[in-house]
């Protein structure tokens, strides 16, 4: 992988980690349309790195929440930012007992299946057009709400799911809020992400080279600014309802998908 690739994939995750369009399902869109070659443990440090970005980039624009959500954690008081807090750990339970029991067979579907890509974008295109017709309301998540939008996390990590896309659609047909929706889905993955970075520096998988630093490095800066810019235009694409124009572009691209795996 060349430093223009890496940039490209890092702008790719950075974008779609937050606009509802599937981040898994891009980078292996990505990967098989600039004919990725790296081998596997070169391929994994690169997604760690990129998803380490987007994750930095979301405590970065929610700093302020963040703060708050840790300092209600440890006070141990029955406060708004204790609540949230508990609502964010109950939301990924269903998503890291996935992980954990699945991980072997979620690997397997991330190479380069691109049918199974474009099916998964059109059913994150129903999601997105079904969400965007519900009434706004001003209600806050419940804790029966955090788990079925936990739910909503796990089966988003199917490539071609939009993992945002799929929590703010599930946020809103359950009734809440729009603006916070948006917010509980950018936040609840960031705990995941960085357990799932840990468990992979910790499992020695990773093969950090000097040659390959450059490239890295390149993919997280990409990611980074692209994931700012992201995550603050999709805050307000929720807020104004303008989520069909993202199922059509998923219709347009899982279409085309299924047909270069069908017939190319």
């Amino acid at each position: 992988m060349d430093l223009i690739d890496a940039i490209i994939l890092g702008i790719i995750q950075g974008l779609t980690e937050f606009l509802p369009v599937s981040s898994s399902g891009h980078l292996e869109l990505g990967k098989v349309l600039l004919g990725d070659t790296s081998i596997p443990e070169e391929s994994l440090l690169f997604t760690v790195v990129l998803h380490f970005a987007t994750a930095l980039s979301t405590l970065v624009v929610y700093r302020k929440d963040v703060w708050e959500i840790l300092r209600g954690l440890f006070e141990f008081k029955d406060n708004e930012a204790f609540r949230f807090s508990l609502k964010i750990i109950l939301s990924m339970i269903p998503a890291a007992l996935v992980g954990l029991f699945f991980e072997d067979e979620l690997e397997k579907l991330f190479s380069g299946n691109i049918l199974l890509v474009g099916s998964m974008l059109l059913i994150t295109a129903l999601l997105l057009f079904l969400a965007d017709r519900a009434k706004n309301t001003h209600k806050n998540v419940t804790y029966g709400n955090s788990f079925v939008i936990g739910l909503a996390q796990a089966v988003a990590m199917l490539p071609g799911i939009s993992r945002s896309g799929a929590t703010i659609a599930t946020s809103v047909l359950l009734g809440v809020d729009k603006q916070k929706a948006a917010r509980f889905s950018f936040l609840m993955v960031v705990p995941l992400i960085l357990g799932k970075i840990a468990k992979d520096i910790l499992s020695g998988d990773l093969n950090l080279q000097a040659d390959n630093f450059g490239v890295l490095t390149a993919g997280f800066f990409a990611a980074f600014i692209a994931g700012l810019l992201a995550c603050t235009w999709m805050i307000r694409l929720v807020r104004n309802s303008r989520l069909t124009f993202f199922a059509v572009y998923c219709v347009i691209v899982g279409c085309i998908a299924i047909a270069a795996a069908l017939w190319l």
